[in-house]
């Protein structure tokens, strides 16, 4: 893949790519399995969580939900999350609170509120896609997901995955810095499923940035940064599994991700820790 440096100090890569989505799509519980961190936002390596590999997971955890009311299991997710240092007994609790968020969720039943419910802006708070430590001389300091339909009554419209980094190539300061984002477009079918388009991948310096040297090492960082389903959702559908007002969880469906979690809350709703 070529990334094209332009006046604007942006790269660019358009790509199209056909939609595959599994005949008979099954739903299932999620689980999460240990890393050598937690941290969403860095990473060097990254395993990604798919159902059918959780022969070694531990047991299930023994967190009473039952006697929780669903805003109670919300509150508790979103302690829980900013504050994880990578225990068996964190990981547990969380695939507690996700699945039984996502039991109690009833889905959206009109296009115009399911699209009026996911517009905006969403801040990444955790993925099944777990990451390790992060590298001293990148780091990303925000990622979010801007959805955006074409109209209320439409089943069109544009997910943009958006993240904000900074570069120290030459491993002292951090003074290349910029944000890079991944468009897709995307069509509602099967209910609130999202069915992806990648379009564009666009590499943005910021103002008075340094320009980068490598443009491919500064992308391969990136890729190893972010999610790889928001990196590159090629080939892939989001189902939500959960929306309310500030909160969203989604599942990935497709040959690379499948059943791969994202958990979002709406940018600037609420302050995390």
């Amino acid at each position: 893949m070529a990334y094209f440096l332009l006046l604007t100090a942006s790269f660019i890569v358009s790509r199209t790519s056909a939609l595959l989505v599994p005949t008979n799509p099954t739903s299932a519980t999620v689980c999460l399995q240990m890393a050598d961190a937690t941290s969403v936002n860095t990473a060097d390596n990254r395993d990604i969580i798919q159902d059918s590999e959780l022969d070694d997971f531990v047991e299930e955890s023994t967190l009473d939900v039952n006697s929780l009311d669903t805003l109670e299991v919300k509150k508790r997710l979103l302690e829980v999350l900013p504050r994880m240092t990578g225990s068996s007994t964190e990981f547990r609790e969380v695939e507690t609170l996700v699945n039984t968020l996502e039991d109690r969720h009833k889905p959206v039943l009109t296009l115009d509120f399911l699209n009026l419910a996911m517009a905006g802006e969403w801040q990444l708070l955790f993925s099944t896609s777990l990451s390790s430590r992060p590298r001293q001389n990148f780091r990303i300091t925000e990622m979010f997901q801007r959805v955006e339909s074409v109209s209320m009554n439409s089943q069109n419209g544009t997910v943009a995955n958006e993240v904000s980094w900074e570069l120290a190539e030459n491993g002292i300061s951090f003074d290349a810095s910029g944000l890079f984002t991944v468009v897709c477009d995307y069509e509602i079918k099967r209910g609130s499923r999202l069915e992806l388009n990648l379009q564009d991948s666009i590499l943005k310096l910021a103002k008075g940035s340094a320009l980068p040297e490598d443009i491919e090492s500064l992308i391969g960082l990136m890729n190893r940064a972010m999610p790889k389903e928001l990196f590159d959702p090629s080939d892939h559908a989001v189902d939500t599994t959960y929306l309310d007002g500030d909160l969203r969880i989604t599942r990935m469906t497709g040959p690379r991700f499948e059943g791969v979690r994202d958990i979002f809350i709406r940018r600037g709703s609420m302050e995390i820790d």
